[in-house]
């Protein structure tokens, strides 16, 4: 494999997009080299200059960077975006990144998200931030801090006032409301 391949797949290159495609000989994937999955190890990749080789060779096309130009439905990806902030909601994630993350723009990822699930995806992470801390707050003894924390909210001011605003308690009244 040339070396300008090997780095444009390095530094997911999207110049390179639709000039090849590289193939993972121990996954049985194919990509567009603006893929964001892990770097494979230099010795596995195979390049193709064009999908239908790939197809041929027996590659399956990635569900990441979907190299075979299919797009999913709309409910289908939506649904593919929740299942990921459903069990990512406490990692650090914005709409830039989930829209990096799907292939999508920023306008784009939120206006469908909404359309098919009545609600913004920052709505709906913080809805999924909320009932893991209501869980946590019933089934731990954790400072209300610490599980704002492990929910994905670091700020504690912030996370007892998002708390009260969804839930109509703050986490410490909630926890006592809950335990009689």
């Amino acid at each position: 494999m040339q070396d300008r391949y090997w780095q444009a797949i390095v530094a997911n290159d999207t110049a390179y997009d639709g000039k090849f495609y590289y193939a993972v000989k121990t996954t049985g994937i194919f990509c567009r080299p603006s893929c964001k999955s892990r770097l494979p190890k230099r010795e596995n990749v195979r390049v193709f200059h064009d999908r239908q080789e790939a197809v041929a060779e027996h590659y399956r096309p990635c569900k990441r960077c979907r190299p075979d130009g299919i797009r999913l439905p709309d409910e289908e990806w939506i649904e593919l975006i929740a299942d990921h902030m459903k069990e990512d909601y406490a990692e650090p994630l914005t709409l830039s990144v989930l829209a990096e993350h799907f292939y999508a723009s920023v306008y784009h990822l939120q206006r469908t998200f909404k359309r098919v699930k009545g609600v913004t995806p920052l709505t709906y992470l913080q809805q999924l931030r909320i009932e893991a801390a209501q869980r946590l707050l019933i089934e731990t003894d954790k400072p209300v801090n610490v599980i704002g924390a492990q929910v994905g909210i670091a700020n504690a001011a912030h996370f007892a006032t998002l708390f009260q605003k969804k839930t109509g308690f703050t986490p410490s009244e909630y926890r006592q409301t809950s335990t009689i």
